[in-house]
């Protein structure tokens, strides 16, 4: 990690931020964050705004786009220099020539550090220097540079960053081999070649590292992936430069193994100890002879298999031929998909062991490593045919030479393949046999993966009584006996997921006389659940790193931020708005973490994390994420929500909407064409909506957004029911006592206020009763003339109903003396009226309350303040009957 500046200091390596030292400051938008990028990428120099509007907006700058950007650089002058008045002598922002200037240091702009390390280290005399500047260039990178930043502007210097990066990469590791380094680039030139797959350089990078550690025949098959992947993506050959290499590798050259021998810097001798010396190269390790005849490559099964009953016997049907594919030229496959620790090894084992009587030629087993270094189906192949008898010295180089090879001895025998974590078709295709006399079964988490006739099975967590039967063969059925309850709570604890049971199970096996409820209590510990979940030999987190460490930068990140919102399950708007991306391109990174096994789908645009894979994520997201940026994620969730409250208020209610009813930010929300969408969206979301009001509520920082979600919900009629009060109750009362915990006595009395009117629906009348007066006292602490009307108003309502006409009246008469100018879109007395208003609109059903139903209705008529509309006095007229009793109150 790069120490930063004494002063203030900005990352573009990365989501956009500034630093005052080793804390974050607030850069407000996205849209301000592209303002000061573009600012700062122009290094002192004048910006006009014209050119500041089209680099944000593009040519769909808005009407005021000249003053919106007047509007984010006043603001960014208050972030970044409080306390100076603009123009001030000093200033780091100005104006100028009708645009702005920002001048800073370089050396406060990690972007321009970077460039300046990575100039000319090409043709740097010491390699050993070079190495040096450019791993402390890369090392600033955090991301996608200007991540989360909108514009052309943004996107232009993204790709110009990008390709920057990549190039000093490239050079990086040049130094690195020219310093005997090949160990250490080894990871990450395998890394960067999947990730740039059509960049030559990085190829003949690798094959001259690879072939530099001893792994000639690796070298060359990685030539061959290249060529194949050129051919296909581009239709060309290799470069002759690649092509020159290929051969020079192939007849063992031995000026490939030169090189300036290493300095003393001890950070590059440890490397370096045991790396071929000049004209010297170590031969490629040989797998040891196999067994001919049968070879019998696979690990022993699970003792204590269970269940999956439906999964076994149709793999087990296919694969011997008496269901489907039986007049197929080519092989069986089944092929099992499922997130990490789902049990598709478990089942494949049990399966083959099943099945072993039916292929007297052998089992043949490889883990394809579907992590961030998968095996190389070359070298798959060559373990393979030494097995069956091949001597290695007939194994031919070329990977297609040696499939076709492998085919051919295959071709008359009857065996079972069994291909664990396999990654992709592409790994997998030299890898199949040509012929029905061999089967293969095959475990992935990519259900991209497709095998032309296979038999395709995607396992879930089991069901409750299967995962306690799982347990019970571990632990034996006295001790499930002996305490149901906790081993209930324990599968439910692991998501019933079989690789957590069966880590538990071995625990409590290791530890007979240790009560199951001792461990259930342990792993209610959400935040040490992962840590719990581990024993000799077996964790879950490995397997889930496997899955995390296969993704690419973009996906990974999506994996890490996804998992931050404590939801149920993310429609795609809330996962494009944690991503902080645009609807299409969030859908291809969550359908690719579909693909991936690491999230699930389970509705059109609709997906949702296992428990544990959550957890998971999470810790990954602290490791990697700052804490700025974690924020910022579940803060545009809470704007896409609010917003879209805002627009639905909008589509159900004409005429102007009192301004700033909500804390509605930047995001545009979501459209509805009228009431009966927008009921249809609240309906379905009510449980995200409460969701990101407690994790919002729960999150440091004011609670007035999450008051906010709450009053929406209330008014709009989605808790009706027992449930759905108690639920909205609950929090309500949370934020009461943030509100208190801030001093914020404008929030609380508005809790108090929705907590009220929570329970008048329900007629707990002497709980509203209380809180109203409350949250009086609060308005008069804090002189809200908004809060006095509106309890007042509704105080007024709770004394009619309880037979209190006398008191009611006061209290309607003391509400209206706060009402202000009804005409006044703005005043209480019209706040009022449209809160009323929503609730008709939007509620679903009213509450079935005789004083509550005229009101509201007669409200909506008249178009007055809601008390003038109601005046109590005229009330009992409408309602045609006396004040109800109060012995009626719920």
């Amino acid at each position: 990690m790069h120490a930063r500046p004494a002063g203030i200091s900005f990352q573009l390596l990365g989501p956009v931020i500034a630093w005052s030292g080793d804390e974050p400051r607030e850069l407000g938008t996205p849209q301000q964050r592209a303002v000061l990028a573009m600012l700062l990428l122009h290094q002192g120099r004048p910006v006009p705004a014209l050119t500041i509007a089209e680099g944000v907006w593009g040519d769909e700058a808005p009407p005021r786009a000249y003053g919106a950007v007047r509007t984010y650089v006043s603001r960014l002058r208050t972030a970044l220099e409080p306390g100076r008045r603009p123009g001030a002598p000093g200033s780091a922002l100005v104006s100028e020539h009708g645009g702005y200037a920002l001048r800073l240091p370089d050396a406060a702009v990690d972007s321009l550090l970077f460039d300046q390390e990575t100039a000319n280290t090409h043709d740097q005399d010491d390699p050993r220097t070079a190495y040096e500047r450019l791993t402390r260039a890369v090392g600033r990178w955090q991301g996608t540079a200007l991540a989360g930043v909108p514009g052309p502007y943004a996107q232009r210097q993204r790709d110009r960053l990008a390709e920057a990066k990549i190039t000093a990469q490239e050079t990086l590791h040049e130094h690195a081999l020219a310093l005997g380094l090949h160990t250490r680039s080894l990871p990450e030139l395998c890394a960067l070649t999947a990730e740039f797959p059509l960049r030559e350089r990085l190829h003949e990078l690798l094959m001259l590292a690879l072939y530099r550690s001893g792994r000639q025949a690796d070298a060359l098959s990685r030539y061959a992936r290249a060529r194949r992947l050129l051919d296909r993506e581009l239709g060309v050959p290799p470069t002759q430069r690649l092509t020159a290499l290929y051969q020079r590798i192939l007849t063992a050259d031995p000026t490939l193994g030169l090189g300036p021998a290493p300095g003393p810097a001890s950070d590059l001798a440890s490397d370096s100890a045991g790396a071929p010396g000049p004209g010297a190269v170590r031969p490629a390790p040989r797998p040891a002879p196999g067994h001919t005849g049968g070879p019998r490559h696979l690990p022993p099964g699970p003792v204590d298999f269970t269940g999956r009953a439906a999964a076994v016997a149709g793999i087990h049907a296919f694969l011997t031929g008496t269901a489907g594919n039986t007049d197929s030229p080519g092989p069986r496959a089944a092929v099992l998909t499922g997130t990490g620790g789902v049990g598709k090894t478990t089942v494949a084992f049990h399966v083959a062991h099943a099945l072993a009587p039916r292929f007297p030629d052998g089992l043949l087993h490889a883990d394809l490593g579907a992590g961030s270094t998968p095996a190389d189906p070359a070298s798959v192949l060559a373990d393979f045919l030494t097995a069956l008898g091949v001597p290695p010295d007939d194994i031919p180089l070329d990977l297609d030479q040696r499939a076709a090879l492998y085919r051919t001895v295959l071709a008359d025998r009857r065996m079972l393949l069994v291909l664990d974590n396999a990654l992709d078709t592409e790994q997998l295709r030299p890898l199949l046999p040509g012929t029905a006399g061999a089967a293969v079964l095959i475990t992935t988490r990519a259900r991209q993966l497709t095998i032309p006739g296979a038999h395709r099975v995607e396992l879930d967590v089991p069901p409750e009584p299967e995962a306690l039967t799982l347990l019970t063969a571990i632990i034996g059925a006295a001790r499930v006996d002996a305490e149901p309850e906790a081993a209930r709570s324990l599968v439910a604890s692991c998501g019933r997921l079989p690789l957590a049971v069966r880590i538990i199970g071995s625990r409590l096996a290791a530890h007979p006389r240790r009560e199951l409820a001792w461990l259930a209590g342990r792993l209610r510990r959400r935040s040490a659940l992962l840590d719990e979940l581990r024993t000799d030999g077996l964790a879950v987190e490995p397997a889930f790193r496997l899955g995390y460490e296969a993704l690419a930068p973009e996906p990974a990140r999506a994996f890490r931020v996804l998992s931050l919102l404590d939801a149920p399950d993310l429609p795609l708007p809330v996962a494009a708005a944690l991503l902080g991306l645009d609807e299409y391109a969030a859908e291809h990174l969550a359908e690719t973490l579909v693909d991936a096994g690491m999230i699930e789908s389970h509705g059109p645009g609709r997906y949702r994390f296992h428990d544990l894979l959550r957890l998971y994520a999470r810790g990954r997201a602290e490791e990697a994420d700052s804490a700025a940026e974690r924020h910022a994620a579940l803060t545009r969730v809470q704007d896409l929500l609010l917003a879209s409250v805002a627009r639905a208020a909008d589509a159900v209610i004409t005429g102007e909407l009192p301004a700033g009813w909500l804390m509605v930010g930047d995001h545009p929300g979501l459209s509805f064409s009228g009431v009966a969408q927008a009921r249809e969206w609240f309906g379905a979301e009510h449980t995200l909506l409460t969701s990101v009001a407690e994790q919002s509520l729960n999150a440091a920082g004011s609670p007035r957004k999450a008051l906010d979600l709450l009053a929406v919900i209330a008014v709009g009629g989605f808790f009706q029911g027992r449930a759905h009060y108690s639920e909205v109750s609950r929090l309500t009362s949370l934020c009461v006592a943030r509100g208190r915990s801030h001093g914020d006595a404008e929030c609380v009395a508005r809790a108090l206020h929705t907590r009220a009117w929570l329970s008048f629906t329900v007629r707990r009348f002497g709980d509203a009763e209380a809180d109203l007066r409350a949250a009086l006292d609060y308005a008069e602490e804090c002189g809200d003339a908004l809060r006095h009307h509106l309890s007042g108003v509704l105080l007024a309502l709770v004394l009619w109903a309880t037979g209190r006409a006398d008191e009611a009246v006061r209290a309607v008469r003391r509400a209206e003396a706060y009402a202000g100018d009804p005409a006044d879109p703005d005043s209480p007395a019209s706040v009022a009226r449209f809160v009323a208003r929503l609730h008709v609109a939007l509620g679903s059903e009213l509450p079935d309350l005789a004083v509550l139903t005229p009101v509201m209705r007669s409200v909506d008529a008249t178009g007055g303040s809601l008390a003038t509309a109601v005046g109590l006095q005229r009330l009992g007229q409408r309602l045609d009957r006396p004040a109800p009793d109060p012995g009626r109150e719920g």
